[in-house]
Order: C-alpha cells, then structure tokens, then sequence
C-alpha cells in the first residue's frame, strides 16, 4: 500500500534578505542626487516594523519603490509587508510611512487556501489547518504539484506563500 504525500503550506518571510535589501535601500538613499538634504532615510523601527521618512509624501513612496525594488531583487515577495494603506502621514516638518513584517498564515487565508484546494483542485486530497500552517496530503504526488501550481498563481491570497516539508 502506497504511503501518502504531503506538504506544509506557510508564510515565512527571510528575516535576513529583508535586513539587506533595507540596507541597499538605505545605502541607495543616503546616496542617490535626488534624496540629497532632505532627511530620508529608512530603517528598522522594532522587531517587525521598518518606518520611511522624508520632507515630502512624493519621496517617502519614492523610498518604498527603492525598498521593494531590492525586496524583489532578493526573492522577497512584497506580499511579506503591510504598508497599511500606503498613504504617508505627516509627523511635525516629515512625512512617515511604516511597514510592518507578516509572518504565518492568519486563520481567514489557511480557510482561504482550503477553501480553493477543495473547490479547484483534485479530487482525494485532504487539507488540514494546524495553527499559521496548512498541511496538504494526497496519495498522488502529481496532485500536490498541480496544487502548488495553482496556490502560485491565485490572486485572492493575501500573504507570501512557501511550500515546505514535502514527502
């Protein structure tokens, strides 16, 4: 008799990539003509919050585009942080915007992704919800590749998807 497959469905973001793109884009600040004696600057605020500052709300979000250009030049997916509703708020003479790290699956996306596995995906395969991880099992290891597949291009999940531990 055959064993089954499985696989964990997380949201894991790596803490170091994310430490050295916010580097780069700070070296890339401090540097570039146009954030020359302005106060921009981008920096760690905390654990999981990383705050953007500038004289103006045009060049806070010009720090963001540098920020998740290295984000993406590094495999981060910019689905791994929150920066609210993008607007930056004024504080005193600057303008600040925060962004804030999102690590493990929230119970509405693990209801999301099971919902979708038993809606579209093949039949025999059995999801389980442990904690911020989703297990996905099968007898067919080409079901849990067709799977990942489709969690890869669905469009309605909000968070940074890693599939780990597959057997």
């Amino acid at each position: 008799m055959a064993s089954d497959s499985s696989f964990d469905v997380v949201s894991k973001v790596d803490r170091q990539e994310v430490d050295n793109a916010l580097n780069q884009a700070a070296k890339e600040v401090s540097q570039r003509y146009d954030f020359k004696n302005i106060g921009a600057s981008i920096a760690w605020s905390g654990e999981e919050t990383i705050v953007m500052t500038a004289n103006s709300a045009e060049r806070v979000l010009a720090i963001l585009d540098v920020f998740q250009t290295k984000l993406i030049r590094r495999g981060v997916s910019l689905k791994a942080i929150d920066t609210g509703e993008n607007e930056p708020q004024p504080s005193g003479k600057e303008y600040r915007l925060a962004g804030t790290l999102k690590e493990g699956l929230s119970s509405e996306n693990a209801k999301k992704i099971t919902k979708l596995i038993r809606d579209e995906g093949p039949k025999g395969v059995k999801t389980q919800i442990t904690g911020d991880e989703v297990r996905v099992t099968s007898k067919v290891r080409d079901d849990l590749q067709q799977i990942i597949a489709m969690l890869k291009s669905a469009d309605d999940i909000d968070a940074a998807l890693q599939f780990v531990n597959y057997r």
